[in-house]
């Protein structure tokens, strides 16, 4: 665990939470029965306590702040921003290799019974936790990145729609290719990733609709070492290449590194996804990467922290995409200059909704 910044006397925490307590009872109402929209909630935020300095914290998965593939650091870069503003603490918490559900309710629990809300929970992974703790804690806002799958009051579901994304870097990978081939590596064949290869797919037939895309999959469910295998990743990318393809596009974590690895050995292009792989990746193969699906998390956990804050959050599904800045693409290297024109005339008919983007393959 990383410790937090700075630590409240004891005794400013205890007099917040009767503060709390006190307002809370003033309202006359508990968050009950609300759908599972994002609509304008009635629970207690920072605005209410004015005299408690907000306490927020994320937990990440196993690695920390500087694992899965960057969305952690942006995260963190949203939520930091937001604690700026109001001269709040950050903790931090990290999964060990092994940690089981019942461990990471555990850290969860430790950190609301501290005080500590918003509690934003990076990946699927916390999903079945946040759903036992949020119901103990009525009195705090749970943020949960990257999964929909839990209806609580008291929880805000982040997702973005990354098939707008895939749709941009699917164009650029058919504008950049000589061959009219190109390809598609998910980690593992789930819902969330083929949501990648559909919008890709989509993208790069628009672009050209004789493009041809191959697809392959690191491993099926719930098998999830697909996240972690840059090796097999290397090895079918290279396949793909020997077939033509001379663009592809790894939605696959980690293993991505092995894609862009293959693409170095060629010669040719890979794609990075949910942060700007060419800023993370070794400088002696970063030429090789052509663009990023990007997913800004840190535009996201800055809006969600600062309506917590302002008292105007929004509980349920909350859907990020190019209209309020969730997804786009990369442009370190300068290799897609070319044809930026017609990637931005894209994003905004994406964005008006001329372009209905599928999330389906």
């Amino acid at each position: 665990m990383i410790e937090s910044q700075r630590r409240l006397p004891l005794a400013l925490i205890v007099g917040g939470l009767v503060t709390f307590v006190a307002v809370y009872a003033m309202m006359g109402k508990a968050p009950t029965g609300q759908p599972a929209t994002a609509q304008a909630s009635t629970l207690p935020s920072f605005a209410i306590l004015p005299d408690v300095i907000p306490r927020m914290a994320i937990a990440y998965g196993v690695g920390g702040r500087d694992e899965s593939a960057g969305i952690n650091e942006l995260a963190w870069e949203g939520v930091k921003r937001a604690a700026d503003t109001f001269g709040a603490e950050i903790k931090e918490i990290a999964a060990k290799p092994g940690d089981t559900d019942a461990d990471r309710e555990k850290h969860l629990t430790e950190l609301a019974d501290a005080g500590y809300y918003p509690i934003f929970a990076i990946g699927s992974t916390y999903a079945a936790p946040v759903a036992k703790v949020a119901p103990k804690y009525p009195g705090h806002w749970f943020g949960l990145v990257d999964d929909d799958t839990v209806d609580a009051p008291n929880v805000i579901v982040i997702e973005f729609h990354v098939e707008q994304g895939s749709f941009l870097v699917g164009a650029a990978a058919a504008l950049t290719s000589k061959t009219d081939n190109v390809g598609f590596i998910g980690a593992v064949q789930s819902p969330l990733l083929q949501t990648y290869e559909a919008g890709f797919t989509a993208g790069a037939k628009a672009a050209s609709p004789d493009v041809r895309v191959q697809v392959a999959y690191l491993s099926q469910p719930p098998d999830d070492d697909g996240f972690s295998d840059p090796a097999k990743a290397r090895q079918i990318a290279l396949g793909m290449y020997d077939s033509g393809a001379d663009v592809i596009f790894a939605a696959a974590s980690d293993s991505g590194n092995g894609v862009v690895q293959a693409a170095h050995d060629r010669r040719l292009w890979a794609i990075g996804v949910d942060t700007d792989q060419y800023m993370r990746s070794d400088p002696s193969i970063r030429g090789a990467i052509l663009t990023s699906m990007l997913k800004h998390a840190d535009v996201v956990t800055y809006k969600i922290a600062m309506e917590v804050a302002n008292g105007v959050p929004k509980d349920g599904t909350n859907v990020f995409g190019l209209d309020q800045g969730g997804v786009g693409y990369a442009t370190s290297g300068g290799f897609v200059d070319p044809i930026m024109a017609q990637l931005d005339a894209f994003a905004v008919r994406i964005g008006r909704g001329e372009v209905l983007v599928p999330t389906k393959p």
